[in-house]
């Protein structure tokens, strides 16, 4: 973006804010120069949404040292600021599966990570993913 020279607010884990609207050259430079890095510029407001979704739940399963004690569907419409129902919707109509199904293929894959390095019991394995 420097080379652009864009200017940016704040800059998250995949998210940039603009100060100002660009030009669509500007924006095709952008998305040439991202994609020589692997990556990809996200501007349809839908895609993005779905993509901080699955980014919540990557860091809710994955990264998280406890579960929260709250609903998924809470939670998600918590850090988001959405109703879980217009969530649901738009993640199944874009990814063609439901949140619950992608918690948990998720939870699989962190069941399966622990117990092949060995780090907890099936009991605490259960505890810390919220499993019954």
């Amino acid at each position: 973006m420097d080379t652009l020279k864009l200017k940016y607010g704040a800059i998250d884990l995949g998210e940039v804010v603009l100060k100002k609207n660009i030009t669509g050259d500007q924006r095709e430079l952008l998305r040439i120069g991202l994609q020589k890095k692997g990556l990809e510029l996200m501007d349809d407001k839908k895609a993005m949404l779905i993509e901080r979704v699955k980014n919540i739940i990557v860091e809710m399963v994955h990264y998280a040292e406890k579960n929260p004690k709250i609903n998924y569907s809470d939670y998600l419409s918590e850090k988001l600021d959405y109703n879980y129902t217009h969530l649901a919707n738009l993640f199944s109509e874009v990814t063609g599966t439901t949140i619950v199904n992608f918690i948990i293929c998720h939870k699989i894959e962190r069941v399966k990570e622990l117990l092949l390095y060995d780090e907890l019991t099936l009991t605490e394995i259960s505890l810390l993913l919220r499993i019954q």
